[in-house]
């Protein structure tokens, strides 16, 4: 079973910048689609970021213009820069991989908080 781990979360203030990095324990990034999704407290999972096996990207709505979705292929690592961050962006970050286009496949997440 492939295994995602997340990290690069943390706190940070309005406006501020941070970059999540996934880190599959197999070699999924570039043969898979991958994603990034978060869970906010009390609210659904939603889909922030996705990017297919031929590099198109897909974004929220809500973070289009803010976050970047980017994966290297020979580190096998999949990232999301994210700027100019707001209160509402808090929330638990997930790294996801489409596993053989059947299965989705979840990391532990990551805590992003931005607060002043």
């Amino acid at each position: 079973q492939v295994q995602l781990v997340e990290s690069g979360g943390g706190l940070v203030q309005p406006g501020g910048s941070l970059r999540l990095s996934c880190a599959p324990s197999e070699n999924v990034v570039g043969i898979w689609p991958l994603g990034w999704y978060r869970q906010a407290p009390g609210k659904h999972r939603e889909l922030v970021a996705g990017i297919t096996t031929d590099g198109r990207t897909n974004y929220a709505e809500s973070v289009e213009g803010r976050f970047t979705i980017s994966r290297d292929s020979a580190k096998n690592r999949l990232y999301l820069q994210m700027s100019s961050l707001k209160s509402e962006d808090t929330a638990v970050y997930y790294c996801t991989v489409q596993y053989r286009n059947t299965e989705t496949i979840w990391g532990q997440g990551t805590q992003v908080t931005v607060s002043s």
